[in-house]
C-alpha cells in the first residue's frame, strides 16, 4: 500500500503543542522537562494519540476538541512511554497485553501528577506502581481492551524529516539513551527546584529501574547550565515581552565556549573524555550551542561542538597559560564558559565576564585556588 500524503505541520499545530509545553512546565518542573525532549507530529492515521517511541504522534483534527488539561494529559501520557522505551521494551511479548501494561504505568504516573485522565483510562493502583514487566506478568489477558497507542513503526503520513518540520525541539528523534539522559536531565532540574509530589514518582519501578544510579559530573553540568538565561522548560526571560515559543528559540540559542587543556600535564584520554561528555550534554540540550578550543600557551580553534561528531585532535603539549584563550572575543560575547584543566598556568588578571566552570582532574590544583569561577572535581565531586 502506497504511503498516504505526509500530514501539514500547521501554525496552529504548533502553538496547539507549545501551549501544552508551557503549561506542563508550570505544573511540574520533571514532566515540562520530559516534553521539552519529545518530537512532536501530526498523523491523521492515529486516532488520537500514539508513539513509536521516537515521536509522539497526534491528530491534528481530533486534538483541537480537548481541552486543555485533557490535551496536556494525553500528550504526558504519550511522552511517558515513549522516554519509558515501552515500544522497544515489550520485544516477544503480545502486543495488547503489554500495552495495557505499560497504559497502567503511565496513568498511574499521569494522576500522580494530578492531571486528569479520561473515565475510560485503565487504572489498577495495586499494580500500577510496578515496573511494565511485572504487570504484564500479573494480568491473565481477559482484562479490558489497551488503547493501542504503541507502535511498531512510524505512521505513513508522518513528516518524513524527523526533527526539522516538528513542533519539537529541531533535534534528531530521541534513542533510548538520549531518553536516558532526558529522564537524568529532569530528574535533576525537578531537585533543583525543590518540586512537590516528587515522592509519589519516586514509588514507580518503571522509573526507578531507568534512573542512573547515581548523580555522575555530567548531571551536575546540566544543573550549572540551568542556572543560565535560557530556562529550558519554558521561555527565555528575554523574549517574554515578545511572546516566542520554544520554536523561537534557536535563533538565539545559549553559546558555551569550552577550552580544553592540552598542556603536558594534561592526558589525551581526559582530552577525550571531556570532549565526548559535552557533546552528551548537547544532545540533552538542544538550544546550546558549543565552541570548543584546545590551549596550552596558545589556543587552537575554534572547531564546533555537535553530538555524535568525531572528537577532534588534541593540539598542543606545551606549558599552560589561560590568559590567550580568556582574552578571545568568543569569550566575552559568550552566555557560559568551560575549562577543563588541572588548574597549573597563569590565570589572568580579571574574571571575564561570562561565567566559568572550571572541570578539574584528580591531582589537579585545590579549588579555593582559582581566583574566579566554579570548580567541579572528576572523579571526586562527580561519583
Amino acid at each position: 500500500m502506497p504511503p498516504g500524503p505526509t500530514a501539514q505541520v500547521t501554525s496552529e499545530f504548533r502553538q496547539l503543542v507549545s501551549g501544552s509545553r508551557v503549561r506542563l512546565r508550570a505544573h511540574s518542573v520533571f514532566f515540562g522537562t520530559l516534553l521539552l525532549h519529545a518530537d512532536i507530529v501530526p498523523s491523521r492515521e492515529v486516532a488520537l494519540s500514539a508513539t513509536d517511541g521516537e515521536r509522539v504522534y497526534l491528530n491534528p483534527d481530533a486534538a483541537p476538541r480537548l481541552s486543555t488539561a485533557e490535551l496536556d494529559a494525553l500528550l504526558l501520557h504519550q511522552v511517558l512511554h515513549a522516554a519509558l522505551s515501552h515500544p522497544e521494551r515489550r520485544g516477544p511479548r503480545e502486543k495488547e497485553r503489554w500495552n495495557r501494561a505499560a497504559d497502567l504505568v503511565v496513568n498511574g504516573m499521569v494522576a500522580a501528577a494530578g492531571l486528569p485522565l479520561p473515565p475510560t483510562a485503565a487504572r489498577e493502583p495495586r499494580l500500577e506502581t510496578l515496573s511494565a514487566e511485572e504487570i504484564y506478568a500479573a494480568l491473565d489477558g481477559t482484562e479490558g481492551e489497551a488503547d493501542g497507542d504503541l507502535l511498531d513503526a512510524a505512521p505513513s503520513d508522518a513528516p518524513a524529516e524527523r526533527g526539522q518540520e516538528s513542533a519539537g525541539t529541531g533535534t534528531p528523534s530521541p534513542t533510548r539513551q538520549r531518553w536516558q539522559q532526558a529522564l537524568a536531565q529532569a530528574q535533576t532540574l525537578a531537585a533543583m527546584s525543590g518540586e512537590p509530589g516528587r515522592a509519589a514518582l519516586g514509588d514507580h519501578r518503571d522509573l526507578a529501574r531507568l534512573r542512573p544510579a547515581q548523580l555522575d559530573w555530567r548531571s551536575q553540568l546540566w544543573r550549572y547550565l540551568a542556572r543560565t538565561p535560557v530556562d529550558f522548560g519554558g521561555f527565555d526571560r528575554r523574549f517574554v515581552g515578545r511572546g516566542l515559543y520554544l520554536e523561537a528559540l534557536d535563533e538565539d540559542a545559549l553559546e558555551a565556549v569550552v577550552a580544553v587543556d592540552t598542556s603536558g600535564s594534561v592526558d589525551d584520554q581526559q582530552v577525550q573524555a571531556l570532549v565526548s561528555e559535552v557533546q552528551g550534554i548537547l544532545g540533552a540540550y538542544p538550544h546550546v550551542k558549543a565552541t570548543l578550543y584546545y590551549a596550552d600557551t596558545e589556543v587552537y580553534g575554534p572547531y564546533p561542538l555537535r553530538p555524535g561528531d568525531p572528537v577532534p585532535e588534541p593540539r598542543g603539549g606545551g606549558g599552560t597559560d589561560f590568559r590567550p584563550f580568556f582574552a578571545l572575543p568568543e569569550t566575552e560575547t559568550a552566555d557560559l564558559l568551560i575549562y577543563l584543566s588541572d588548574g597549573y598556568g597563569d590565570f589572568p588578571a580579571l574574571a571575564p565576564r561570562p561565567p566559568v566552570l572550571w572541570v578539574v582532574p584528580p591531582g589537579g590544583l585545590d579549588s579555593q585556588q582559582f581566583p574566579f569561577g566554579d570548580v567541579l572535581r572528576l572523579g571526586e565531586d562527580g561519583e
